[in-house]
């Protein structure tokens, strides 16, 4: 499983936006790997027109309809056709953990699926009480990094993360700077399901060819 965050890059946004989804689709069905979009409220509705891949937004926000001017709706989401949603990720991370269960709760109270992210091993302890889909242990020190991943920087981490989660029964995703097929590999051994990625491949020349060297860490 691949999660590719399509943040705002110029790459990932509007029209450029459902050209990546459409590549994603096609590696996806050659591949038999499942990748998810995460997309902009904005191109929502358009990507969920364009393609059958699972779509979801990058953010929702703790409101319910009303008197919320630039708030992030998750009815409105779900309409559009997202299916899911990202919370707490380093980018967007909520000011106190009271916003973050409010989100939770919204999201899940209109349907959609979570994926949590933690910043650390305490920050994943209580993440994992809100009972997300999907919990992320991503450092935020090495998200955008072209260098450095999560899997060859933190281990251990990643290790103790797959195991608190399991315990649960929440599968893990791991992020941050992850772009080889190392990295996938690596991060799968260590416990695992999946990782979630975004420069690597919305800022690549060829996303084709990133995602399909990401896909053979699976193999």
């Amino acid at each position: 499983m691949i999660f590719v965050n399509f943040k705002t890059y110029p790459q990932g946004t509007g029209f450029e936006a459902l050209k990546l989804v459409k590549i994603l689709e096609e590696v996806a069905h050659e591949a038999q790997i499942k990748i998810i979009p995460v997309l902009q409220s904005t191109d929502i509705k358009e990507a969920q027109i364009a393609t059958t891949l699972e779509i979801w937004v990058q953010h929702v926000d703790p409101v319910e309809a009303g008197a919320h001017t630039g708030f992030i709706l998750p009815e409105a989401v779900l309409e559009d056709g997202a299916m899911g949603t990202f919370l707490n990720h380093s980018e967007h991370k909520f000011v106190n953990f009271d916003d973050l269960k409010k989100a939770s709760v919204r999201a899940t109270q209109v349907g959609l699926k979570t994926l949590i992210f933690a910043d650390g091993i305490e920050e994943l302890k209580k993440v994992i009480e809100l009972k997300p889909n999907f919990v992320s242990y991503e450092p935020p020190e090495l998200v955008g990094s072209a260098t450095t991943s999560v899997a060859t920087a933190h281990p251990d981490i990643i290790s103790e993360a797959a195991n608190l989660s399991h315990g649960f029964g929440i599968p893990l995703i791991v992020g941050a700077g992850i772009h080889s097929m190392d990295d996938v590999r690596k991060s799968l051994e260590l416990g695992a399901v999946g990782v979630a990625v975004a420069s690597d491949i919305v800022k690549s020349e060829d996303p084709k060819k990133e995602i399909l060297d990401l896909i053979e860490g699976f193999k």
